[in-house]
């Protein structure tokens, strides 16, 4: 457990308080008696989840289970995304984006207040089944459609952190043997002709 606090440790650098909170599922025991810590339970838990599987909403009733057999008081998340949350707390970074169900524009920036897409006019939001003009407000109109847009900056930033691992990933560059033979994709002209831009 000490190895993967240590681990995820450089993660946390712009969250302390995430990581803290890691820190504190690391010390608390599951129950009173138990070797298990809170964290402990459900890394074991999620490596079976991921080993066989397991949708989430199983896994939410085999935690409900296993909560219901324990001893009261225990500290066992009850849902997946309780326990997600417990081991992802800082979370990745995302936005969400209006789109065109044909997939003609992207709501935003000029396009952010339209209700329908320029191009083709179909509806920014799904039609509603029951018209109730006193609940048509902005918050309950539910797009059509949403792109999902995950930043690439903080995922480099995340894979270069360790110097270790950023040693790897800048090997087609720094570390192979470079030669006329063809060893590594990067020694192909379709590598080097990107190289040169």
């Amino acid at each position: 457990m000490d190895d993967f606090l240590k681990d995820v440790h450089d993660n946390f650098e712009q969250q302390p308080k995430s990581y803290e909170s890691m820190v504190d599922a690391a010390r608390i025991p599951l129950y009173s008696t138990s070797s298990f810590t809170k964290l402990s339970a459900v890394l074991k838990l999620f490596h079976l989840k991921a080993k066989h599987g397991w949708s989430n909403v199983s896994f939410t009733e085999l935690l409900t289970l296993i909560q219901e057999m324990l001893p009261e008081g225990n500290t066992l998340p009850d849902t997946t995304y309780k326990a997600r949350k417990l081991l992802c707390p800082m979370g990745a970074e995302w936005e969400k984006f209006h789109a065109c169900p044909n997939d003609c524009v992207l709501y935003r920036n000029e396009y952010q207040n339209l209700d329908e897409c320029p191009t083709c006019h179909l509806s920014r939001y799904k039609a509603k089944r029951s018209t109730n003009s006193a609940s048509d407000t902005e918050s309950s109109k539910i797009p059509a459609k949403i792109l999902w847009y995950l930043p690439i900056i903080p995922r480099f930033k995340r894979l270069f952190m360790n110097a270790k691992d950023s040693k790897h990933l800048v090997w087609h560059s720094q570390g192979r043997k470079k030669d006329e033979y063809l060893r590594h994709v990067s020694d192909s002209p379709q590598w080097r002709q990107i190289d040169l831009k």
